[in-house]
Formats: C-alpha cells, structure tokens, sequence
C-alpha cells in the first residue's frame, strides 16, 4: 500500500502530526509513505526513515505574491507526485484538502464538516470522519489514521512515544556547557499573545543558575532576545538556525522553555524535557504531558476555534512556578 499524507503547515502542526509515523509502521511496516508539505518545512521532514518521499509545493508564496500564474504552477506540481492507495488530509482547511482531491487516489480522507477549521473543507473527500474538533490534537491526528488504517492504539502508546525528528547533520554549538544545566528560551511565536513577556524572561534567568540559549526564526524574534540579553548578559543568543540545526541542538540541551509554538513541541517530538507556557491557547488541545514534558497555563477561558490576540495572560505566569517545575524535570536545586 502507498498513501500520501497531506500536512502542509505549520511547524507546530507538522510537529504534532509526524507522531502517526511510528504507529503506521508498527501497524504495516510495508506501507509506504509520501509526504506533501510547504517547501520551507521540508526539512523537517525529509530526513525520518518512515518516510517514502517528500513531496513540496510553495502556496505561501503564491499567496505573498498575491500571483494566480504561481498559484496554478504549484497546483499543477501535483499532479506529477505519483498514485496513492490513499491520500490522507490532516490539516482540514480548504487548501489542503484541495490538494488532496487533486493527487491521484483511490480514497481521499479527512474531516467532516463539524470537524474541521474549515468546514468546506469535507467536500472534497470520498471518506470523511468526526472527530471532536476540541479533542487533543495529537489524539485527533492518530485517531484519523487509526480511522483511515484500522488499527488501535492507546493514550499510554503516545506517552511511550519514540523519538521522531531527525537531523541530517550535527550542529555544533560553541557555549553549551559542560557544566551547567543548558537551557533554551524561546521568547517568540506566531502571535504576540502567545510570547511570555521579555521581562519574565529576563527575571526568568536571574533567579537560576544554568547556561540559556535563545533561540528567533525574524527580526522581531531576534530584537527580543536582544532585549534579554541587554538586561541578562549571562544569556547566549544563537546564530539563526535551519530546521536541520534546531533539531540537532534542541537534542543536546536539558531543557527547552517556550510558548506554544514549533520549536517547543519539538522538545516533545526529540524526548527532550520542556516546558510549554499557555495563555490565549489550549494547553489541553496543544500538547500532551509526559513525565518531561510539562504545561503551565493561565485561567483564561480559550477558544480553540480561534486564537484571542487580545489575551496577554501567558504573562501572568509566575516566574517561580516554571523554576520550580524546571526543578522537578531535571531534578536539580536550580
């Protein structure tokens, strides 16, 4: 059997949606499958022994672009990925899973309409499935392929989860230390509501010893972790990384802190400990707590339909209720 998986963004998503990997091999280790993805994640991607083929297409940029011809030569890109068996679309928007009707398949798989962000979205499929749209992305996802596959799996299935980012090299970076606790910061996000506070960061790294490693994706991300730095000179702020290099230094650090954003579900993806701070989203939707990997979250009350950029509450997080938490993980006196 071939299928293709259609994720195409963001990183976070992608990141919650390759767990399904390693329970479609332990299912039929001979299926094999194709990826189709935004080209800027391809990397994320490309490297996992499960994976068959990645296949990329740039509809972020057609849609920069504001350009119907580019918009047309990527769609039209599709047509040459191949036959599947199956097309599985994870992602439930319209784009997505006009992509998926447009590979070629026997069966083209997705949410129904009172499962998806985008409702519309069901009509393009031959087999379609409900699933709470409020249910545990990472439940949602594999409850889809278990759907899609019929196979069975467990919550604890998950919790025993293996590792399932790869690198293709090894980044070597300069200031890990040998002897304190090497921790990375994440100060940005996709949204402003979703950053802790510059501040609380800055407070974060003068209440405890350990060697902190900021990490930004742009500008505003990097004048951030400048501001940090101006105020918290112990701080390290790391060169601009790939894919490939996030992922090879996150698996040489202790502990990562962030926000719900990509890089820190990637800390879950590799087994590394983190810490995810939740404000204006789901941490019961976003995430998926194991013995190292924590939440902590605000009372605010969320909609995961969508995000509220107005709810700043991530920053309402005591600072000592993360340190105390990183204590627990690492089972250090920090």
């Amino acid at each position: 059997m071939k299928i293709a998986i259609v994720k195409l963004s963001a990183l976070g998503d992608i990141v919650h949606a390759m767990v399904v990997l390693q329970f479609i091999k332990k299912y039929n280790p001979q299926i094999k499958i194709d990826w189709i993805v935004e080209k800027s994640y391809q990397d994320l991607i490309s490297s996992h022994p499960s994976i068959n083929k990645v296949h990329t297409l740039n509809l972020k940029r057609a849609r920069q672009k504001k350009s119907l011809l580019l918009f047309f030569q990527e769609i039209n890109k599709i047509r040459h990925f191949g036959k599947f068996d199956l097309v599985i679309d994870m992602q439930g928007l319209i784009k997505s899973a006009f992509v998926s009707r447009i590979v070629s398949s026997k069966k083209t798989i997705g949410f129904d309409s009172a499962s998806s962000r985008e409702s519309i979205s069901s009509i393009f499929y031959s087999h379609k499935y409900t699933i709470d749209y409020e249910e545990n992305i990472i439940i949602r996802n594999l409850t889809l392929l278990s759907k899609s596959l019929n196979f069975t799996f467990e919550k604890k299935d998950i919790l025993n989860k293996e590792y399932f980012l790869y690198s293709a090299i090894k980044y070597k970076y300069k200031k890990l230390s040998n002897i304190l606790k090497n921790v990375i910061i994440i100060p940005g996000a996709s949204h402003q509501s979703k950053c802790y506070s510059f501040e609380k960061y800055i407070e974060l790294t003068n209440k405890f010893s350990a060697n902190f490693l900021i990490i930004w994706g742009n500008a505003n991300e990097k004048l951030l972790a400048e501001k940090i730095k101006k105020l918290s000179p112990k701080v390290h702020i790391v060169e601009k990384l790939s894919l490939d290099e996030l992922i090879s230094l996150t698996t040489q650090v202790d502990l990562v802190i962030g926000g719900d954003t990509g890089p820190t579900h990637m800390a879950w993806a590799l087994n590394i400990p983190s810490i995810t701070l939740f404000g204006s989203t789901p941490g019961y939707r976003n995430s998926c707590e194991t013995e190292v990997n924590k939440i902590l979250e605000t009372d605010s009350i969320v909609n995961p339909l969508k995000i509220n950029k107005n709810d700043y509450s991530i920053s309402n997080i005591d600072v000592k209720e993360i340190v105390k938490m990183a204590n627990l993980i690492l089972k250090v006196n920090l």
